[in-house]
């Protein structure tokens, strides 16, 4: 019964998954105590207070109408909000009319793929990147470009200009990025925004820059988490609560158009007609409701850091080189083992479970999530240096 297509894409699907899998098999022998899972980026604490209370009052208010369907793109109260906000972010005219709600990050990106791609159009993904983007891309009939970052993992600007061509219909920027960690600075986006316009002006085309940003609250010691829509033109945000406030199993998010895009009113009027179609139907709508009133809430940032660098430091002074992350909540060391896949499966004989880094078509890298409870990093310790006397 099962299509061709999904028989190959389940043998290409996500090493995160895998490894998260794993983890329940070790659970099962060893105890949860004894297992050190870095697989899967789904934060450990509970969303924050007032998102509780939020919550609480609006079941207990008995509000008529609370879980109807809503408008296609959202109530607009709660667009309004959001637009409110990205406006004193990136200075620009927001209206609710540029918000869209979605059933989160994933849900987003879908419906913005689904309007802009013809078949055979090319998205530009920098690697390392989400491996999802390669499937949300061929749902809709896209091919992915595969555009390999530098050591710093930013893109060389002739090597991203050689990767777009006429049939370029958009890029995909990460940032904070995962698997990195990485925040793209001001100038590096003006970097890639000027490839950007030379190549719309060589092929009389426009190229959609999507922003992809679950993470960008989720920054460390005053990294700038440049606002895209200041860069680019043609920009899409594409962003949800999962991280922000701890509810990625609430599947809430938004997409927000930039009004400099030309003629936005169609592009809007089309990702509305997909977010039905695609049968997402509507975003929650109680959730709509309580993000609304947290836009100003935020992860613990302190506590994150404090993860971030045990673990850095850590692993660092036993010799494995890594990026020191500026966001999000995951290291991406070099594997010691040219074969990513060889030494994650030597990290599961001590319990550690990790991803290699082809899971983000990189091969060479390994990612670990430390979205973790901090005791399990401190048991970790241990593991990585047994780990580590393997290779150094």
């Amino acid at each position: 019964m099962i299509s061709e297509q999904i028989k190959n894409d389940l043998q290409n699907s996500s090493w995160i998954r895998a490894m998260f899998e794993e983890g329940e098999r070790l659970r099962a022998i060893h105890g949860a105590e004894r297992v050190y899972d870095f697989s899967l980026g789904n934060p450990d604490y509970e969303p924050p207070a007032k998102v509780r209370e939020t919550l609480k009052g609006l079941v207990m208010d008995e509000i008529p109408g609370l879980h109807r369907y809503t408008s296609n793109a959202g109530y607009i109260d709660v667009r309004q909000r959001i637009a409110g906000q990205l406006s004193r972010e990136s200075g620009l005219a927001l209206a609710a009319e540029h918000i869209i709600m979605t059933c989160g990050a994933a849900g987003g990106l879908n419906v913005v793929l689904k309007t802009i791609l013809n078949q055979g159009d090319e998205v530009v993904l920098l690697a390392p990147y989400f491996m999802e983007y390669f499937f949300y891309v061929k749902n809709h009939g896209g091919k992915t470009v595969a555009v390999t970052t530098g050591d710093d993992f930013l893109p060389d600007a002739a090597v991203l200009a050689a990767s777009i061509t006429p049939k370029t219909r958009a890029i995909i920027i990460n940032s904070p990025n995962n698997p990195t960690g990485v925040v793209y600075s001001e100038q590096a986006l003006k970097a890639i925004a000027e490839v950007v316009s030379s190549k719309e002006q060589q092929y009389g085309t426009e190229i959609l820059v999507i922003s992809d940003e679950p993470y960008y609250k989720l920054v460390y010691e005053g990294t700038k988490v440049t606002n895209l829509m200041t860069v680019f033109k043609n920009t899409a945000i594409v962003s949800s609560f999962s991280k922000s406030l701890a509810l990625p199993g609430e599947r809430i998010g938004y997409i927000a158009l930039s009004p400099n895009i030309s003629d936005v009113g169609p592009l809007i009027d089309g990702m509305v007609f997909a977010n039905r179609t695609l049968g997402y139907v509507n975003a929650p709508s109680i959730f709509q409701k309580v993000v609304a009133e947290c836009l100003d809430e935020g992860p613990d940032i302190e506590e994150y850091q404090r993860r971030r660098d045990t673990l850095y430091n850590h692993i660092t002074s036993l010799g494995f080189s890594c990026t020191k992350p500026q966001g999000a909540f995951y290291l991406f060391p070099k594997s010691p083992d040219a074969d990513d896949v060889a030494f994650v499966n030597k990290a599961l004989e001590y319990n550690l479970l990790l991803v290699p880094g082809r899971g983000f078509a990189s091969p060479g890298y390994f990612r670990l999530a430390y979205s973790v409870d901090f005791k399990t990093i401190e048991r970790a310790l241990p593991a990585f240096e047994k780990l580590a006397k393997h290779y150094f």
